[in-house]
């Protein structure tokens, strides 16, 4: 019902045919580990992924229209070819239909945060459950979705056109972010003030994402620098270092 009548011009289009300039291209492991025994529902997430990843390669986001992942991808299903992969729920790992697809909207949000789009819902898991495996991203840096509370959505405010292209290698999913005319600026994203703590006995982790726009043209001259997301979120392993704080500096860490 929303979709219908909240008045936003959702896109649809898609081709084959990339648009000229490339803004940012990324790529993540397909099969990692993520605590035991979980090895076919890592081989089931790859089917996932590639289902989901059609619904959405070569969708072109025109002047004025907003990207909705729900909206494309749809409700996962048996009845489409979904199995059975690997979700998050409250700090857990379990089997979900369609788990793991997770992993394309986090990819797409690394390309849309390198970029003019503005981003108008996003949510990350509010638990960490499994210690880095190989991560190259900055944590919390993902966009979690999950049909159809929980969507994950930008929209285009600028004069141009931008495409989304996925696809897969034997190792990774891939992904780029393009655009049909160049633009003479770019973006760089930083973490800062990453930290584990310990407070009250329970594990947590917090850091910052920031910004940058650069001047392409001007030896890579910084016009703008902004925070672009905070995190804070409870873990559920032992993290190797971490700093030990009282309740009291908790209320300090509330973002």
């Amino acid at each position: 019902m929303e979709w219908v009548f909240d008045g936003k011009k959702y896109a649809k289009s898609k081709t084959d045919a990339k648009l000229e300039f490339r803004i940012k291209k990324h790529q993540s492991v397909l099969l990692k580990k993520l605590g035991e025994n979980n090895e076919q529902l890592q081989l089931n997430k790859v089917t996932n992924l590639k289902i989901a990843a059609a619904k959405i390669n070569g969708i072109i986001i025109k002047p004025g229209e907003t990207f909705s992942y729900c909206k494309l991808v749809g409700l996962p299903t048996k009845k489409k070819g979904y199995l059975l992969g690997m979700e998050l729920s409250f700090g857990e790992a379990k089997a979900g239909i369609g788990g793991g697809i997770c992993q394309i909207s986090n990819l797409i949000h690394w390309l849309v945060i390198h970029s003019p789009l503005t981003v108008t819902e996003r949510r990350h898991h509010s638990f960490d459950p499994f210690p880095d495996d190989g991560r190259v991203l900055p944590f919390g840096s993902g966009a979690t979705v999950f049909y159809n509370y929980i969507d994950y959505q930008f929209i285009n405010n600028t004069e141009h056109n931008f495409q989304i292209n996925l696809w897969f290698t034997d190792k990774c999913l891939e992904g780029e972010l393009r655009i049909d005319t160049e633009l003479d600026y770019a973006y760089h994203v930083i973490e800062k003030e990453h930290q584990f703590l310990k407070i009250n006995g329970q594990f947590y982790r917090k850091n910052e994402i920031w910004r940058d726009k650069l001047l392409k043209f001007e030896g890579g001259k910084i016009v703008a620098t902004e925070l672009i997301m905070k995190n804070f979120a409870r873990v559920t392993y032992e993290p190797e270092n971490y700093e030990e704080v009282d309740g009291e500096t908790n209320k300090n860490l509330t973002l």
